[in-house]
């Protein structure tokens, strides 16, 4: 299972934020990626840096027959095209597409990709909509399911939502 993490904050060249995930979610569906199950949009409190405005995020499960390394530069291409600019750390942004697992790889920290996405069990806002779509995934080095790592974040295991 390839598991793909949406991000917008930002209006950009297809529109407000919830309108740009949309699109990202119909472009993870065309060429080398077919889209097999995305979840809810929700609207979470920003990571990291807290002056900004809230994100609209999905998870999406794909397909291809890309590599992951392939499968990244395709993600960074979808989000070029929705105006995407790396000017700064958990900044404000378009849109962000995150390689979450690629089939429960597993590769070092000097990697590219990272794979499980280092940050995946600290983050509501990916283990919530993951559990919509994927709830008897498991972390590939800690082996605990998404339900259990959305738990150890919130005890009611219901995720942080604006």
């Amino acid at each position: 299972m390839i598991v793909v993490a949406l991000g917008s904050n930002r209006a950009g060249p297809w529109g407000n934020p919830g309108k740009t995930v949309e699109h990202a979610l119909a472009e993870l569906n065309r060429g080398p990626l077919r889209l097999v199950r995305a979840s809810r949009l929700l609207v979470t409190a920003p990571f990291g840096r807290v002056n900004q405005a809230p994100f609209v995020n999905a998870v999406a499960i794909v397909q291809s027959h890309l590599p992951p390394q392939a499968l990244l530069h395709r993600l960074h291409a979808i989000e070029h095209q929705a105006g995407r600019r790396r000017a700064m750390r958990w900044g404000p942004r378009t849109l962000d597409l995150d390689l979450i697992d690629y089939d429960g790889r597993v590769t070092g920290p000097l990697a590219r990709p990272r794979l499980p996405h280092p940050g995946v069990a600290e983050r509501i806002f990916v283990l919530k909509p993951l559990a919509e779509i994927a709830p008897n995934w498991r972390h590939p080095v800690s082996r605990l399911g998404v339900k259990a790592l959305l738990k150890r974040l919130d005890p009611q295991g219901e995720g942080a939502e604006l």
